[in-house]
């Protein structure tokens, strides 16, 4: 029997973190491989990798939201190029949708949400143990002010991570058409992600496609009904995969 663990560690415009571990007992064998990478989007080497890496996924984790897409999102100062950086862009618009409360809260966020409260703590509900009547009188202004601030204050917005399959008649019909007609759909709380087109059967190929969707504004099924709605180009449709987030 024999094991073997290395961690190996890569300077690219991106940082990899890559930990293998290999193990035989008998004629067993286990092989466990973990990476983990964070993107400089300070520099374009940084934003191009990202953007890269966004062709093949919604987030920078993957298609899940996670604290890492957070964290890059607060690193950015401005919305990306659009024109050289068209992933990122997509991506800072999603990310954007999202109140910066929620965004503290997704799995490893860097950002605090205490930042976030209604800045309860600087505001003397009590006032001044002075009798006095100016005291009385800004007393009496903060608590409307907090009462004003919690009446305005809104709750969180559900939202949905959804992914579609979108499926041509026949190889004679271009993929690429199909995605730019679904782009094409604009809806109040719709925010379209990443895409790619990937091989069905005897050379049809089938566009897999993400979307993120405020539940109480867009209606999947009204949105696949705008999907089937392009006759011509599209067969079907199926969702390959539906997550809160």
């Amino acid at each position: 029997s024999w094991n073997f663990c290395s961690t190996f560690r890569l300077q690219l415009p991106f940082s990899v973190e890559l930990s293998i571990s290999l193990y035989s007992f008998n004629w067993c064998q286990r092989l466990s491989i973990r990476v983990t990478m964070s993107f400089d989007l300070k520099t374009d080497a940084g934003l191009k990798t990202f953007n890269d890496a966004l062709a093949t996924q919604a987030f920078a984790t993957g298609f899940v939201l996670s604290g890492e897409d957070s964290n890059l999102f607060e690193s950015l100062k401005a919305a990306p190029d659009a024109k050289k950086f068209a992933n990122v862009a997509r991506w800072y618009k999603n990310i954007a949708s999202y109140e910066k409360k929620e965004r503290s809260e997704w799995p490893g966020a860097t950002t605090s949400a205490a930042a976030e409260k209604d800045d309860d703590e600087d505001i003397d509900l009590f006032g001044s143990d002075s009798e006095d009547e100016e005291k009385a009188k800004q007393t009496a202004d903060r608590l409307r002010e907090y009462a004003a601030k919690k009446a305005k204050k809104a709750g969180p917005i559900a939202k949905s991570n959804i992914i579609f399959d979108v499926k041509p008649w026949d190889d004679t019909i271009d993929v690429k058409d199909i995605e730019a007609a679904v782009r094409g759909i604009e809806m109040d709380g719709l925010v379209w992600g990443a895409g790619k087109i990937m091989p069905v059967a005897f050379g049809i190929m089938k566009l897999q496609i993400c979307c993120v969707v405020e539940d109480d504004k867009v209606s999947t099924d009204a949105l696949e009904e705008s999907i089937t709605g392009f006759e011509d180009l599209v067969q079907s449709i199926d969702v390959v995969a539906f997550n809160k987030v």
